[in-house]
């Protein structure tokens, strides 16, 4: 693509990757890229060959953020375009169907990490820092507090946004940012691995897990555990619940058909 992001489909292990690919530039996040990015995440939901997405950067920076170049001398309207493109971006990578793992090369800053806490897991690189500095800059980050405040807690996150200095890759993972930290030169393995373990499960198995995740993490326990009470059952009578099954009690490789 020509606006700053690449795509990969491969059929055989079911991972399809989109790279941020404007490294001269730390992969900003401008309304061209955030665009792109649903587009792609968009097409992938429908691609029955992609059961897992992972979501890369080329060069030292996983993102810096946004392209501050269109947020200056504009008008309020040209500013909530930018926002309501991100917004959308950061809900579009929680609503497709697939896993969505980012791996994180380098620095993931301000809307950059935001991307990352949005994501559905993250293997990060020992390089990688992750932060929200925009007070320094006089524009707090507001909308990427969202994404890393359901990541991280009030506390902690209030403390990146306040002070706007950046946590290392083990931090964020204690603080529960990250899932994993690899060496830099094992990033691309050890998220490949990931992404193979899980698209062994069946696609619809995994949609339905992820909707359900999503909408039960911010109920009340009652109605979380009433409304994936349902949920549950009817997972059970699909068809792939029910081979996973009874492969299992027939001590067997299940055949999923993703109905």
């Amino acid at each position: 693509m020509n606006d700053g992001v690449r795509i990969e489909i491969d059929p055989k292990t079911g991972i399809g990757t989109i790279l941020l690919d404007r490294p001269d530039q730390r992969n900003p996040l401008s309304t061209n890229m955030m665009r792109a990015v649903t587009t792609t995440l968009r097409d992938m939901a429908d691609d029955e060959r992609v059961r897992v997405v992972v979501l890369r950067a080329s060069g030292p920076v996983f993102s810096a953020g946004h392209d501050l170049s269109e947020m200056i001398d504009r008008t309020i309207e040209d500013e909530r375009v930018v926002f309501d493109v991100c917004t959308e971006m950061m809900d579009t990578v929680q609503a497709i169907p697939q896993p969505v793992i980012a791996a994180v090369q380098g620095p993931a800053i301000a809307a950059g990490c935001q991307l990352a806490a949005s994501c559905d897991l993250v293997v990060a690189s020992k390089a990688a820092v992750f932060g929200t500095p925009g007070v320094r800059i006089g524009l707090f980050c507001s909308t990427p507090m969202v994404a890393v405040t359901r990541a991280v807690g009030r506390k902690r996150a209030m403390q990146m946004l306040l002070t706007g200095e950046t946590i290392d890759a083990d931090t964020a993972a204690d603080w529960g940012l990250v899932n994993i930290v690899v060496a830099p030169e094992d990033l691309e393995s050890r998220t490949r691995e990931l992404a193979v373990k899980i698209a062994a499960s069946s696609p619809l198995t995994l949609a339905i897990g992820k909707q359900a995740f999503y909408r039960q993490i911010d109920l009340p326990q009652d109605e979380a555990y009433k409304l994936m009470a349902e949920t549950m059952a009817a997972n059970a009578v699909t068809c792939d619940a029910q081979e996973g099954m009874t492969a299992f009690l027939e001590k067997r490789t299940p055949v999923w058909k993703n109905e």
